[in-house]
């Protein structure tokens, strides 16, 4: 085996690819996403190191800090890595090389001194096998006391390029979040080598956050179009200030730091222009589980790597190696976090206010997308949670948008005509007429065509109409106790199971509201169809359990909603070669930088509208 070297084997610099996340309150303090101790070892936070006594073991083979030597092979060529470490004492120092369907190889296995205040470069070079897809990562023991102050893995390749990166933060009346994600940006700023290559943008679409502007923070008051207007006015801004490339964030920047670091690297070294990063997302409840690390589209959202837990390293070994793969054509990132080149963006964000406007972004423009180890958003939220009627309204019509407006998502008129069907079964199973009302609304606005969404951009009027009919299906403040749960079909049995999907949840049953399950359901089982078999009348109760509202049976409604629902989906129909030829071309007419610059009222530098969608 090649010796250890501990000192630089030539005088070309060596560059960090990525260092190591610490935990940290705020973001995360899952310690096993980050490393793995054992024995006599301790972390501080204050310090962010780890103090060893003898046999005291540090693996870092965690979804933190693992290094994916397969997604910078294929999409930055790397062809020179080491490894720098900071402490001090006597350890064991293994590095492991994680390949698919192979045992692990095992190049570095010595003893090693690390002393304080000189770096100990390992060269893996020539150690490592040159597969398209693998992992590395490196375990110290201890053999006398000793600490581990800071780790990297580094190259003495040059980057291609330096990229200027403006972080951009769209935000609504969320004061606290934006002004202490701010705030953090200032801090890193202070800290970070990359500081001359990065600026936070915060576009405040309430005019509300007390965020003093500096030379590395702009704050622009934005008229409220959503997360659409928002984010086009910060990648206008972006533009206007010379970014090459531009990443968009969520306002509470539940993201570490060096996480951004690691996306400027990547993109510094990416040999195609077109390369754009994707962060993934945890789930609130358990901040080591992912939603997603990406997503595809197809009549609704998939999440990519849903479940996964981020503290096995089985599974997370597997995520990473088969993310190295190729995307398919209708993979997207979402925008709480992604960055992208500006100058590969041939569409700007479409004028849905929000939901659906990552995806399109994503589809429309052609980039390269990639997710890296430890880029990745922790959420406060359940997504579950945030459904309502408005909500199921965005869904709906964007997702039909989606395959109308872009070529590489057509589907054909069948499956277009089922989204609204899944739609409307999903909601009426679940006794949400109002969501019904809803889902029809959105379908006629789709029927409308792209200059009512250019009409409607701040969607204050449609937002006004649906909450003029959200009776049932409101929050009201939770008084006395919650009515006794009556089970007389039970959803888990299949005959029952059977018998309400023949009978579309009772609604061809006569009398079913004074019989069927009355149920109460926490917020976040909305949507859960299996949970509301043979239920007559649910009541849902809000995540802090102050909130509730009820929702019954109505064949009435059922029979209005759904009438009306067919004569959308007949309209939809015979006028589906016209609405495809009219979404194309409006979709570039809305998606452009001329359309943007008009709308939010901005001196305009003279552009021309991308192509009308062409179909390939």
């Amino acid at each position: 085996m090649t010796s250890i070297v501990s000192q630089p084997l030539t005088q070309r610099t060596h560059h960090t690819l990525q260092s190591l996340l610490w935990p940290e309150r705020g973001i995360s303090t899952e310690h096993l996403l980050y490393l793995r101790l054992f024995g006599p070892a301790a972390y501080s936070d204050s310090t962010h190191s780890i103090v060893f006594s003898a046999g005291g073991t540090a693996e870092f083979n965690t979804a933190a800090n693992l290094f994916n030597l397969g997604k910078w092979r294929r999409h930055c060529a790397l062809e020179d890595l080491g490894l720098r470490l900071e402490g001090e004492g006597r350890f064991e120092l293994v590095v492991f090389q994680t390949l698919p369907q192979r045992s692990w190889e095992r190049p570095v296995n010595e003893v090693i001194e690390l002393q304080a205040g000189e770096p100990f470069r390992l060269d893996l070079t020539p150690l490592l096998e040159a597969e398209p897809v693998g992992l590395v990562y490196f375990t110290l023991r201890a053999l006398g006391e000793g600490k581990l102050t800071g780790a990297a893995w580094e190259t003495r390749q040059a980057p291609r390029r330096q990229p200027q990166l403006a972080l951009s933060i769209t935000t609504f009346k969320r004061e606290a979040a934006v002004e202490a994600s701010a705030a953090r940006f200032e801090a890193f700023m202070a800290e970070t080598p990359l500081a001359p290559h990065l600026h936070l943008i915060v576009v405040d679409n309430g005019r509300s956050a007390a965020i003093r502007p500096s030379k590395h923070v702009t704050l622009i008051g934005n008229e409220n179009l959503g997360g659409s207007g928002g984010f086009a006015r910060g990648l206008l801004e972006a533009e206007a200030r010379g970014a090459t490339h531009c990443l968009f964030m969520d306002d509470d920047a539940s993201v570490h730091m060096g996480a951004v670091e690691r996306t400027w690297t990547f993109l510094a070294y990416a040999t195609d222009p077109k390369t754009a990063v994707a962060g993934g997302m945890t789930m609130a409840n358990h901040r080591w589980a992912l939603w997603e690390n990406g997503a595809v589209f197809e009549r609704h959202c998939q999440p990519q790597w849903l479940g996964v837990d981020l503290r096995n390293f089985d599974q997370v070994a597997h995520m990473e190696m088969e993310s190295t793969k190729d995307k398919p054509h209708n993979f997207y990132g979402g925008w709480w976090y992604f960055a992208f080149p500006i100058a590969e963006t041939t569409y700007r964000p479409f004028p849905f206010f929000v939901r659906g406007d990552d995806i399109s972004f994503s589809i429309a423009n052609d980039f390269d997308i990639v997710t890296l180890p430890g880029v990745v958003c922790f959420q406060d939220a359940d997504f579950s949670d945030k459904e309502s009627a408005q909500t199921l309204y965005l869904d709906l019509r964007s997702h039909i948008v989606h395959h109308l407006a872009l070529p590489q998502m057509d589907i054909g008129l069948f499956k277009t005509l089922t989204m609204p069907g899944w739609f409307f079964m999903r909601s009426l199973f679940q006794c949400h007429y109002e969501s019904l009302s809803a889902l029809n609304l959105a379908v006629e606005d789709v029927l409308r065509g792209p200059a009512f969404f250019a009409e409607n951009a701040d969607m204050a009027e449609r937002r006004a109409a649906i909450a003029a009919f959200r009776k049932d299906e409101a929050w009201k403040p939770l008084t006395g106790s919650l009515p006794r749960p009556r089970i007389r079909f039970n959803p888990h049995r299949r005959l029952p199971r059977l018998l309400m999907k023949f009978t579309l949840n009772g609604h061809l049953l006569p009398f079913f509201r004074l019989y069927g399950n009355r149920l109460v359901l926490q917020s976040g089982q909305r949507g859960r169809i299996r949970e509301t078999w043979g239920a007559a009348e649910i009541t849902y109760v809000s995540a802090d359990g102050k909130q509730s509202f009820t929702v019954r049976h109505s064949k009435r409604a059922a029979l209005r909603e759904g009438w009306r629902m067919l004569r959308n989906g007949i309209r939809l129909m015979r006028e589906y070669p016209r609405l495809k030829t009219e979404w194309r071309k409006g979709y570039a007419e809305l998606a452009s930088t001329e359309f943007w610059t008009r709308r939010l009222e901005i001196a305009p530098e003279p552009a021309p509208a991308p192509a009308p969608m062409a179909a390939q």
